[in-house]
C-alpha cells in the first residue's frame, strides 16, 4: 500500500483530523512512517525495534476516539511495556526480556489513538545523556551524523527530527526528555512530578525524579498528549494537582504577560558555551518583544555539593535497579553486562551507606525548598538547556587514567574508595559538563521544556530551556505556542531527513 507523501505538511492532530475525515487511512499513515524508518534508520539509528506487523494489524482495525486515533508512534525501549514485545532498556543484560502485562502510560497513549510503529533506541537503563550502548550501537544527531542526539531518549529525538514520526515517547530522570529536543531541534515538555502515571508496577523512578511524556515536533501536540494521559492511577502514592481547563486549550491564546528570570549559571560543574549562552540571551530579547518582563537573576548555585549528592542518588537507585534486575531476570549480574559508566555507577550505589543516599537527597530537597525562595516572584526560568552544542559521538567515553582505574574497579569488585568525594567529583564533572541544567528539575518536580529557537554557525540546534511553577504547565504551552507562533521551527529539516 502507497503512503502519504503530505505527511511532513501535518503534526499528529492535523493527521489525525484528515483520518477521521477520511481523506488519509491510519494505513497509509502507517506505510509512509514504516518507509520513513527505512530511508533513514540505517544513517541514524533511532529504531532498535521494528513493530511493523503489529503497526498495520492495529492501523486496520476500528479505530477509536482519541485526539490521535490513526497516528504513528514511536515508543522508547526504556520504563513502558507492551505485551509481547521486548523490553531491553538498551541493556546486554535485559536482552530479549518480554513483558506479559502493559504499563499504565502505555495504555493512555493507545486509548489517545495512536499507532506504535517501532521502538527507538535508548541509554543503556537511562543513565547517559547520550545514546550509545554495547547493546544498540550509537545513535546520531541527523543535523550532524558525527553528534550525539542525546539522551537518554535519544533515539526518539533523532527519528521525530528526521521525519520519521510526528510524535516519540520520553522519559526524563535529569534531562533526558530535554536534552535530545536540544540536540535534534524538536520540542520536549517533561511534565510536572506525578502529572503522569507511573503504575502498575511501580511507584515511582528514581526517587520521584523520573517524568514520561513525549518529544514532538510541535507544541499542541505534546499538549494534546498530555491532557490524553495525565491524572493517577489507582497505585500513585501522590499525585499532580489538577489544572483548570486544558493543556491544548492554553496553547490557542497567548498568556498574560510574563515575569521571566533567566540566566546561564550552572547548577552543576561546568563551563557553558558561548552559543548556549547566546541562545538565551536571544530567547530573552525574544520573550521582551512578546510583552514579557525579562530579568537576569543569579540563583547561587554549590555545583560541587549539588554534583556529589546526585551521583549518590543515581548511583544508589541504579544499584537498586540492577539488584532487581537479577530477579527479573533469573540470574547474577557481572561486569561484562553492563556498560563501564552503567556499572561503576552501580558499585557507586553499592559502596555509599543508605544513610548516605538519605544525606544526599535531604540535600537536594534542600535545594528545592532554596530555589522555590530564589524564583518566588517570577513566572518561569529560562536557561540554556545544555551546557554545550551536540558533542561528539564518544566524548563522554572514559579516557586515559580514568578508564584505566574505572576498569580496574569493575574487574576487582573494589568499590570502597568510590565512596571518596574526590572520585564521585572526578566523575561528576564529565557527565554534567555537558548537562548542567537540566537535572534542577528533576529535583524539583517543576515543569521543564526544551525550546527550537536558535541554530549556531554550524547549523546545530540550540535549545533553550524555561522552567515554570509546580504544578503549572498551563502557562508553560501558552508560552510555547506563543514562540513557536513568532519563530516557527516546524519546516527547519536536518540534513538527513526522511522525505
Amino acid at each position: 500500500m502507497a503512503g502519504f507523501q503530505e505527511y511532513d505538511a501535518y503534526d499528529g492532530l492535523g493527521l489525525a483530523e484528515l483520518v477521521r475525515a477520511g481523506q488519509v487511512s491510519s494505513r497509509e499513515l502507517v506505510e509512509e512512517c514504516i518507509a520513513r524508518i527505512e530511508r533513514v534508520n540505517p544513517k541514524i539509528n533511532g529504531v532498535v525495534r521494528p513493530l511493523y506487523d503489529r503497526a498495520r494489524a492495529q492501523s486496520n482495525e476500528a479505530l477509536g476516539q482519541g485526539p490521535f486515533a490513526g497516528v504513528p508512534f514511536l515508543v522508547k525501549d526504556l520504563i513502558q511495556c507492551i505485551p509481547g514485545v521486548p523490553t531491553e532498556m538498551g541493556s546486554v543484560f535485559w536482552k530479549g526480556w518480554t513483558p506479559r502485562t502493559a504499563t499504565n502510560l502505555y495504555k493512555r497513549w493507545r486509548e489517545a489513538g495512536v499507532i506504535p510503529v517501532a521502538k527507538t533506541a535508548t541509554s543503556e537503563l537511562g543513565l547517559l545523556p547520550v545514546v550509545e550502548t554495547d547493546l544498540c550501537g550509537a545513535t546520531r544527531n541527523p543535523w550532524n551524523l558525527g553528534r550525539t542526539s542525546g539522551g537518554s531518549s535519544g533515539g526518539s529525538g533523532a527519528s521525530v527530527a528526521a521525519g520519521v514520526a510526528p510524535m516519540g515517547s520520553a522519559g526524563d530522570g535529569g534531562g533526558s526528555i530535554r536534552i535530545p529536543a536540544a540536540c535534534c531541534g524538536v520540542f520536549g515538555h517533561k511534565p510536572s512530578r506525578a502529572r503522569n502515571p507511573v503504575g502498575p508496577t511501580a511507584s515511582e523512578h528514581w526517587s520521584g525524579f523520573v517524568s514520561e511524556h513525549v518529544v514532538s515536533r510541535s507544541v499542541r501536540d505534546s499538549a494534546a498528549m498530555l491532557d490524553a494521559t495525565h491524572g493517577p492511577d489507582a497505585t500513585a502514592p501522590y499525585f499532580a494537582a489538577p489544572i483548570e481547563g486544558t493543556f491544548l486549550g492554553a496553547t490557542e491564546s497567548d498568556p498574560s504577560p510574563l515575569r521571566i528570570a533567566f540566566h546561564s549559571e550552572p547548577a552543576f560543574p561546568s563551563t557553558v558555551h558561548p552559543d548556549c549562552r547566546e541562545a538565551v540571551e536571544d530567547a530573552a530579547r525574544l520573550c521582551e518583544e512578546l510583552g514579557h518582563r525579562v530579568e537576569e537573576v543569579s540563583p547561587g548555585h554549590d555545583p560541587g555539593a549539588l554534583s556529589r549528592a546526585l551521583v549518590v542518588v543515581f548511583g544508589s537507585n541504579i544499584a537498586a535497579e540492577i539488584q532487581e534486575a537479577e530477579k527479573i531476570v533469573g540470574r547474577r549480574a557481572t561486569p561484562t553486562d553492563f556498560q563501564l559508566t552503567t556499572w561503576i555507577s552501580h558499585m557507586v550505589g553499592k559502596a555509599v551507606s543508605a544513610q548516605d543516599f538519605l544525606v544526599a537527597l535531604r540535600s537536594l530537597q534542600a535545594e528545592a525548598r532554596r530555589l522555590a525562595r530564589v524564583y518566588r516572584d517570577y513566572d518561569l526560568v529560562l536557561t540554556p538547556t545544555l551546557g554545550a552544542p551536540p558533542i561528539e559521538i564518544g566524548a563522554l567515553d572514559p579516557q586515559g587514567v580514568d578508564a584505566i582505574v574505572q576498569k580496574l574497579f569493575a574487574a576487582t569488585g573494589w568499590s570502597a574508595p568510590l565512596s571518596n568525594p574526590k572520585l564521585i567529583d572526578r566523575a561528576a564533572e564529565t557527565t554534567f559538563s555537558f548537562v548542567p541544567f537540566t537535572p534542577i528539575a528533576n529535583i524539583t518536580g517543576q515543569p521543564a521544556m526544551s525550546v527550537p529557537l536558535f541554530w549556531n554557525a554550524e547549523e546545530l540546534p540550540i535549545g533553550v530551556m524555561f522552567a515554570g511553577r509546580p504544578p503549572d504547565e498551563t502557562v508553560m504551552f501558552s508560552l510555547a505556542a506563543q514562540l513557536e507562533r513568532a519563530r516557527p521551527w516546524k519546516d527547519r529539516h536536518p540534513p538527513v531527513y526522511a522525505k
